[in-house]
């Protein structure tokens, strides 16, 4: 069985067993995410397990992270291998997912908080002005301002005047938002939800439009333990601490 420091593997090899394209393996050896390839007298490439293993936390860490921060935490991986800033890297990786994960818990609580809201069987005169919503949202006028600025809750526009008409199902989203916003949920990762609660017709639409969210964080966050087993194989080879 080869070790970490061992030769052997072709290009095409690193990258069939990494699940990505030989192109890539070359392109993460010219980012410093793998180490430099050895080369025959012929010029050829020749891999060892550390730059596979490189691969594979690289491909786990931008699944879990991101390909930018993912490059970032290899490279340490090998150019700081006896030093914390690599842990720092991944604690970070780790901090922001689990961030994301008390902002799903907030947006579930708010979903229940919102479950009992009418939002079928609406009529046309439910239509609201911009201070007739704010009033009975309890919020200043500024506020929807700023969420139709956003994209969150974008209202019609009156054709003669252009004032801010929302129409039912555009009030619907607005008491969702609102109760998001009150919940804690802010405005960078609510504007990525809203459009699944926009196409959820029925609470129950929410529900799963959450429960899909979660079941996405959960497979991040799998990605980030392949991702830190990979990295204590490179640290291994390099003399750190695995």
């Amino acid at each position: 069985m080869q070790s970490l420091k061992s030769g052997g593997l072709r290009t095409v090899d690193v990258a069939r067993r990494a699940g990505c394209s030989v192109q890539q393996i070359r392109n993460l050896e010219r980012d410093g995410v793998l180490p430099p390839a050895m080369r025959t007298a012929a010029g050829y490439r020749i891999h060892g397990e550390v730059h596979l293993q490189s691969a594979l936390a690289y491909r786990a860490l931008a699944a879990g992270s991101g390909p930018t921060e993912a490059r970032r935490i290899v490279r340490a991986a090998h150019r700081f291998p006896t030093s914390s800033e690599v842990f720092a890297l991944l604690d970070a990786a780790h901090a922001r997912l689990h961030a994301e994960r008390t902002e799903l818990g907030q947006a579930e609580e708010a979903a229940q908080a919102v479950s009992d809201e009418p939002i079928e069987d609406v009529r046309a005169s439910d239509a609201m002005s911009v201070s007739e919503l704010a009033t009975a949202l309890g919020v200043r006028p500024s506020t929807l301002r700023h969420w139709d600025a956003e994209g969150l809750v974008v209202p019609d526009r009156d054709p003669a005047r252009g004032a801010r008409r929302y129409t039912p199902a555009q009030v619907r989203d607005a008491r969702i938002v609102h109760q998001l916003r009150r919940a804690g949920y802010r405005i960078a990762p609510l504007r990525a939800l809203v459009p699944e609660l926009r196409r959820a017709h029925r609470s129950p639409d929410i529900t799963t439009a959450l429960a899909n969210r979660d079941a996405e964080l959960a497979a991040r966050s799998k990605a980030l333990l392949d991702g830190a087993t990979a990295l204590g194989a490179i640290l291994s080879v390099h003399g750190g601490t695995a």
